[in-house]
């Protein structure tokens, strides 16, 4: 495969893969579910204007990389007047911690000169008619490591008897995620034995020489009011070099109600001993959701602890979906999505405990 020497220097001697990383019990302030504070919104800093043409309406599914420069490129997925996704970026200046202190004091007013520059063109394209990419690619997560830039994202093509499938690429920079090379014209994560209807929306981290994938795992499909329904939840996966994954079926975050069919888009950060992770849940519409976890494979869903929630009108009034957490100066920040599921642009929120 292309880019496979880039691989080697991920490799290491971690613990044996599909086994808890962490069996230690976290403080007593988190195992007890500890209300966290919630999030303040800081306003939606993007929108398409439809100038470029691959680039007409959405910017979902938000990931972060950390540039030299000190900005934040952003990646997004974008799709053009046929629906097709591809990911480009913006390169965001949050500032100092003291220039996001300034952002505080007036948040629903998020000053627009903090976008240095957005993409010109994709960094990552459709792939060839018959390839699983070849009618959309949006953004999964971006790892940095020795010097490239691994950017995992969901590759999408049309199906007959289901509406579309999905499956997981990957593509690999060095130049300060400034372009990407598609490792392989093939997924890394395909359908399976033990996923067998759709794979999407990888999450990865690295620790102790161990590539961890939080993913969403299509389980079923159903016939509701004649159109076929999917249903997935968020499932677990190691890799000592970041392409081969090894997937056991083991579930992290399923279904809390008969009526919640679609859990999406996670997000994992460390804290210490804990795992935190947010996410995407939908019955009638996306909301966010939020679990805890001592070892990053057996989760508890807390949901109350998700901290943002749709406002009573504007962009997004209808849903909140697609969170990316990562921090930044010393603070926690989430980018999400709203209404038509990232339609309506990027949001910005900071983490109440960090301001």
């Amino acid at each position: 495969m292309r880019g496979e020497r880039l691989f080697a220097r991920g490799t290491g001697s971690g613990t044996e893969p599909m086994t808890p990383h962490d069996s230690r019990k976290p403080s007593e302030s988190t195992s007890t579910g500890t209300r966290l504070p919630g999030w303040i919104k800081l306003g939606r800093i993007f929108e398409p204007g439809g100038e470029r043409e691959w680039m007409k309406t959405h910017a979902a599914l938000p990931a972060t990389l950390p540039l030299r420069s000190g900005q934040l490129r952003v990646y997004f997925a974008t799709r053009d007047e046929q629906s097709r996704a591809r990911i480009g970026w913006l390169d965001l200046n949050l500032g100092s911690a003291r220039e996001i202190g300034g952002m505080l004091s007036s948040p629903d007013r998020f000053h627009p000169a903090a976008i240095a520059s957005v993409s010109k063109a994709p960094v990552v394209d459709l792939g060839p008619l018959g390839a699983f990419d070849d009618s959309g690619v949006t953004t999964g997560c971006v790892v940095k490591l020795a010097g490239a830039a691994y950017l995992y994202y969901t590759g999408w093509s049309l199906g007959r008897t289901v509406p579309f499938y999905y499956a997981v690429g990957l593509a690999v920079g060095d130049d300060d995620g400034a372009t990407f090379q598609k490792v392989s014209s093939a997924p890394i994560l395909d359908r399976s034995d033990v996923d067998p209807y759709l794979v999407a929306s990888p999450c990865v981290l690295i620790e102790g020489g161990v590539w961890r994938m939080w993913y969403v795992s299509g389980v079923r499909w159903e016939m509701h009011n004649n159109v076929p329904r999917h249903y997935y939840h968020i499932r677990y996966a190691e890799s000592r070099d970041g392409l081969h994954w090894t997937r056991t079926g083991r579930v992290c975050v399923d279904f809390a109600s008969p009526n919640e069919y679609a859990i999406a888009r996670p997000t994992v950060v460390r804290d210490g001993r804990l795992y935190r992770m947010w996410f995407s849940c939908r019955g009638q519409a996306y909301r966010l959701g939020y679990a805890e976890s001592v070892d990053g494979v057996s989760w508890t869903r807390r949901d109350d602890l998700a901290g943002l929630d749709a406002t009573a009108d504007g962009w997004d009034s209808e849903m909140i979906c697609y969170p990316h957490v990562f921090d930044h100066a010393g603070r926690r920040f989430m980018l999400y999505n709203g209404n038509g599921y990232g339609r309506t642009g990027l949001g910005l929120a900071v983490h109440a405990t960090s301001t």
